[in-house]
């Protein structure tokens, strides 16, 4: 099976690499760095060596707390960090400057892998999330070398499609020290698909640290914007959002008419599109990345920077957490109930249904269908600065609550070093 999986890999190669070059039209970051996807870098000092996959942006924010933990615990070995994406690439250097190593992580063919697994030599992976690769996984365990799937989680449509290819995926996850998966319901899905060895250690992201500087940031945002005015967010908005955003905001100063909008778009290539939208709102609009104040008359902060939304959250006082008016299953809410805002979301939001499920269960966050109740819940918890501390305090409550999950899969790192080791 993973010989025919190999076969189609190889196939789509072609492919793949004429969608990096697609993409790359609106980020150039997709066609830099292109030997570093085929396993060609410059052999890693030798050294002991922690590694840990981090997919994109939000797998990275998540593992912050556990690589410093890790660099705290293990001060022998270095830490490398792998992503897939040019903004998960960016988000390493910003969040960890030079504290750590950093290349892509390879495309999951053989050779890739092999020249990847001889070059970084690690002592133990750590991938996060969602990862499962035959040929990496395979290669890891001809050398020796464990893998630890940090983080878990497992939709119940990802596990349909893991289904399809039952053989291959029990063969991969048979190859796995262990599954630490985020909550009993991923943990159930990893043993229906033929993990052996799967823990329930807890959701890394509610573990979120939240740097002072971006507290600053939002804090000076704020006062640029107007402390008496209010403003809300719409963070990591998809093509097909932003218009029901800007309609709500339409919808909102039509009863408040002082209300100001951020607006962040998740990936950097829809930073102009975003823009032409709210130009064509007819709102004042200033963008971020122009470098200038904005004022208590800018209607509209366009968010088209990097490594800011922290600080975007920072300077609100409710948040819309987008990727859920379409089909993308939503993005982190813990972010903002970090920060103690309350939380809006549309009803896709399939990632992040355990998460959710404990914010609605404390009163933290609302469910809303279009730009109309959007605009509805918006102006309910703008107008009244009680409902939104108790819905911030509820979000705190939930965040403290389920702390923890570093320490044990910092645990489960270290028993699986000690193993590899003979220790």
């Amino acid at each position: 099976m993973r010989t025919l999986y190999t076969l189609l890999l190889y196939l789509l190669t072609p492919a793949v690499l004429l969608r990096l070059l697609w993409r790359s039209r609106r980020n150039p970051g997709y066609r830099r760095r292109i030997p570093e996807r085929f396993g060609f870098f410059p052999a890693l000092v030798e050294r002991p060596r922690i590694w840990v996959h981090a997919v994109s942006v939000g797998e990275t924010i998540a593992s912050a707390p556990l690589v410093r933990r890790l660099q705290a615990e293990h001060p022998d070995h270095a830490l490398l960090v792998t992503s897939t994406t040019p903004t998960g690439s960016a988000q390493v250097r910003r969040q960890f400057g030079d504290t750590v190593e950093h290349v892509y992580l390879p495309y999951d063919l053989p050779g890739a892998v092999a020249r990847f697994l001889r070059r970084a030599r690690p002592s133990l992976a750590l991938c996060m999330e969602t990862e499962i690769w035959p040929n990496l996984f395979a290669g890891c365990a001809r050398r020796g070398v464990p893998v630890l799937i940090a983080n878990a989680r497992l939709s119940e449509r990802s596990a349909r499609a893991y289904a399809r290819v039952a053989g291959l995926t029990s063969a991969t996850l048979a190859r796995v020290a262990m599954v630490a998966a985020r909550d009993a319901s991923d943990e159930q899905r990893f043993k229906a698909l033929g993990a052996p060895r799967v823990v329930v250690a807890g959701n890394l992201k509610y573990d979120l640290e939240v740097p002072a500087a971006a507290r600053e940031s939002g804090h000076a945002l704020r006062a640029a914007l107007g402390q008496e005015r209010p403003v809300w967010i719409a963070a990591s908005t998809h093509a097909g959002e932003d218009e029901i955003v800007l309609e709500a905001h339409r919808l909102l100063r039509e009863r408040l008419p002082g209300a100001a909008l951020i607006l962040v778009p998740r990936h950097p290539e829809r930073f102009d599109e975003a823009a032409g939208r709210c130009a064509a709102a007819g709102l004042r609009t200033m963008r971020r990345s122009g470098g200038e104040t904005p004022d208590e008359c800018t209607e509209i902060l366009l968010g088209d920077t990097l490594g800011e939304l922290m600080g975007f959250y920072a300077a609100a006082d409710a948040a819309f957490v987008a990727g859920s008016f379409v089909p993308a299953g939503g993005h982190n809410p813990l972010e903002p109930a970090a920060l103690a805002l309350p939380v809006l979301t549309g009803p896709q939001l399939f990632n992040f249904e355990q998460v959710y499920a404990e914010l609605f269960g404390a009163g933290a966050a609302r469910e809303v269908a279009d730009a109309a109740e959007l605009a509805d819940a918006l102006h309910e918890l703008l107008s009244d600065p009680a409902l939104r501390r108790r819905m911030g305090a509820g979000g705190e409550k939930v965040l403290a609550a389920h702390r923890g999950a570093t320490g044990r899969v910092a645990q489960l790192a270290a028993k699986a070093l000690c193993g590899a080791s003979g220790a």
